[in-house]
């Protein structure tokens, strides 16, 4: 009697082992230990054995079966949260559900640049794989979500604020605009204020840090730039920026050319008086600060010097000698790099052509 309970106490211990290693494998060992990224998309609404099943094709599992008694033991086998996950496949089981039901979706990182206009997002996007352009273009430019977000004008153009934004993939494109648009506000709101003091709006504050966000080159110059914008607004005289007239070309190739300058547009500020009817560009803090807060300076004009920075001066005649100079030292440039290529493609040694049959 004694020996049967021995042999029971035996295979009970046995038993026990057993499924306390079938537990810990379950669980606790990865399938393999080899560290390689997997990347998984878990559809909404997708079952957890098809999760499972997905995730042992993948190689993020050893076993969809066992995956899911876990599951079912720890409680969360309805909690499992949509998205797109990336697994590395030394993840132990038990790290591999903890992802899937706190939702701890893959995240992108997207730079939108000071400057960048709404076709311009739409590309970075569409580049991150987040969203479509056309339908990104059609969101940005609808007057009922432009009002529904708090800013001024039909379209989003100038409210969606250059910055860093973590985004995921399914996330709908309402949100990634709203966030956007949301970040705006935030930084808006400092402004508001002095805004209001200037008895300028929204609109025309964002409007003008667009202008002076696309004239400038050299940050410091942005206070500089605004004051001529403001100067020629007082005075009655035609802001002739070359970005207002871009911006009104659909498919510009990069070069302004004279022609350019006289286009039908309401954007074009060389036929048009004050500015354009809305912003040309997403400006940023800097930009924003500056519509408010010219530099103390009479100038009217300026030119590039071709170097990111600009010439300014107060009357035509200074412009006018300032363009000559500038104009003749890009032709002079232009000439010698020319000539960089010339000299270079002479001394390129042409191999000589095999005769035929050698």
């Amino acid at each position: 009697m004694r020996k049967h309970i021995e042999t029971i106490i035996i295979l009970l211990a046995v038993a026990v082992f057993l499924a306390a290693t079938h537990v810990y494998i379950t669980f606790y060992t990865p399938p393999s230990t080899v560290k390689a990224v997997r990347t998984v998309t878990i559809e909404r609404g997708m079952s957890f054995r098809l999760v499972a099943d997905g995730l042992e094709k993948a190689g993020v599992i050893r076993d969809a079966e066992s995956f899911s008694l876990a599951a079912r033991i720890l409680g969360v086998y309805k909690k499992v949260k949509a998205g797109e996950y990336e697994f590395t496949t030394d993840m132990p089981p038990v790290d591999v559900l903890e992802l899937l039901v706190k939702g701890k979706v893959k995240r992108y990182f997207v730079t939108i640049p000071e400057g960048y206009n709404l076709r311009d997002v739409a590309f970075v996007l569409k580049t991150a794989g987040l969203a479509e352009p056309e339908v990104f273009m059609a969101r940005a430019t609808d007057p009922e979500l432009a009002l529904s977000l708090g800013v001024e004008g039909p379209t989003l153009e100038g409210y969606l604020f250059p910055d860093t934004y973590e985004f995921t993939r399914g996330m709908k494109t309402d949100e990634m605009i709203a966030r956007m648009a949301g970040r705006f506000i935030k930084v808006y709101s400092e402004f508001e204020g002095e805004a209001s003091r200037h008895g300028m709006s929204m609109r025309k504050v964002v409007t003008l840090a667009s202008l002076i966000e696309k004239e400038t080159g050299a940050p410091e110059e942005r206070e500089v730039i605004s004051a001529v914008f403001h100067n020629r607004l007082k005075k009655g005289i035609k802001l002739q920026s070359d970005p207002t007239v871009i911006y009104g070309i659909n498919g510009f190739d990069g070069n302004i050319r004279k022609s350019h300058l006289s286009i039908k547009s309401p954007y074009n500020t060389y036929r048009h008086y004050g500015l354009p009817p809305g912003p040309i560009a997403n400006p940023g803090r800097e930009s924003i600060s500056a519509a408010l807060r010219p530099a103390k300076a009479d100038f009217i004009y300026f030119v590039s010097r071709n170097d990111g920075s600009h010439q300014f001066s107060r009357t035509l005649k200074e412009h006018n000698r300032a363009v000559d100079e500038f104009q003749r030292q890009n032709k002079a440039k232009q000439e010698e790099e020319k000539k960089i290529v010339q000299e270079k493609t002479q001394g390129e040694v042409v191999p000589a052509k095999r005769a035929e049959g050698q």
